[in-house]
């Protein structure tokens, strides 16, 4: 058979359509779980560093998937703006930790540099002779120890009462906690029955279990240390609750020491059993 001479030549194959990508979602969901751990650990006082350190990271994923899923190579763009969004509220509360942090510590040293100046100008000024008062007089012995749910009173009225310890029980973020050991929790009133404010910050007690050594203190995401802060005006009372972490082969007996305020006020003893 011939081909007629007018006849259009034959067309040929095209090239094959490219490959479909496949979508990689894995930026958008790791951001999402990263932004929701980030975020409860920036909730937590003492592991706030850590959620901010998570939630920059949660950022960085939340903002790479959300740029993939807009070229169209993700179809997570929901998970990773979670996770922007995220990422962008545990920073500012690991901030907020930040700058409460150093601001109760700046306070604390200052009070402490105040103290220290005044001990040494009193120290250094001569004293003119005046008749001893009571408040005047050398202790010649610590103070005697107090059973728990005792009160102790200084000569200024400001009073100090340990509660009984109570069992307790470490969430899963507990720093401070050894697995094995128990748990105890007090309670302790600090009433300003004094005529001037007590700056009550450093109001921080030291425990030790029955064999005679120091308890770890505990702090978790449920309240098991919860710290005095700032001034106690006359009249007023404050209460802070403590957490501390005893072997169990010394977990039978505690001892705790506290005072309103370090360098002001010499620390009370408190003893007895935990149970």
């Amino acid at each position: 058979m011939t081909v007629p001479p007018n006849a259009p030549a034959q067309m040929p194959w095209g090239p094959p359509p490219p490959p479909v990508r496949q979508a990689r979602n894995g930026l958008g969901i790791a951001a999402l779980v990263t932004g929701i751990v980030g975020l409860l650990l920036g909730i937590i006082p003492f592991l706030f560093w850590l959620g901010g350190v998570l939630g920059v990271l949660s950022l960085v994923l939340g903002l790479v998937g959300h740029a993939r899923a807009r070229r169209g190579e993700a179809s997570d763009k929901g998970a990773a703006v979670a996770g922007i969004v995220l990422g962008a509220v545990t920073v500012v509360v690991s901030l907020v930790w930040l700058i409460v942090i150093v601001m109760a510590v700046g306070g604390v040293a200052d009070d402490l540099e105040k103290e220290i100046r005044e001990h040494e100008s009193a120290t250094a000024a001569p004293s003119e002779p005046g008749p001893a008062t009571p408040d005047d007089l050398p202790t010649e012995s610590a103070p005697a120890a107090l059973a728990f749910g005792g009160t102790h009173t200084y000569p200024d009225g400001v009073k100090v009462t340990v509660s009984t310890p109570r069992a307790y029980r470490p969430d899963e973020f507990a720093a401070g906690h050894t697995k094995g050991n128990s748990a105890f929790q007090v309670t302790i009133t600090i009433v300003n029955g004094s005529d001037k404010a007590v700056d009550i910050t450093t109001a921080l007690p030291s425990v030790r279990d029955g064999a005679g050594a120091a308890a770890g203190q505990i702090f978790d995401g449920s309240g098991a240390s919860e710290p005095f802060t700032g001034r106690l005006l006359p009249g007023k009372q404050a209460k802070g609750k403590f957490a501390f972490s005893l072997p169990a082969n010394a977990d039978g007996e505690m001892q705790l020491e506290v005072g309103p305020k370090v360098l002001d006020y010499e620390d009370a003893i408190w003893t007895g059993p935990t149970g």
